[in-house]
């Protein structure tokens, strides 16, 4: 028997048996992205901050550089980011 023919063998029986099945979806699609309140509420969350892809501390000093990369939450939260750099909350 082909392999082509398997996956639509095994539909066939599965619709035959009475066998059902569910299609989950993963825990990260299903959820959208939380705007916060204020920087505390975040970083309990996102502990030294979260910033979109390619980010950069905007500083004199040493630059952050461990905040969480997720541009979703980023952009709920850009009121956050007081700099403009592309990080909202962060913390050294």
């Amino acid at each position: 028997m082909p392999l082509a023919k398997i996956p639509a063998l095994l539909t066939a029986a599965t619709l035959l048996s009475g066998a059902g099945f569910a299609v989950v979806a993963p825990a990260h699609a299903a959820t959208a992205p939380k705007a916060y309140a204020n920087c505390t509420a975040l970083n309990k969350v996102y502990k030294h901050g979260v910033g979109r892809k390619g980010a950069r501390d905007k500083t004199a000093g040493k630059p952050v550089t461990n905040f969480t990369v997720n541009t979703a939450v980023y952009n709920k939260n850009t009121g956050r980011d007081r700099d403009k750099d592309g990080i909202a909350c962060e913390k050294a």
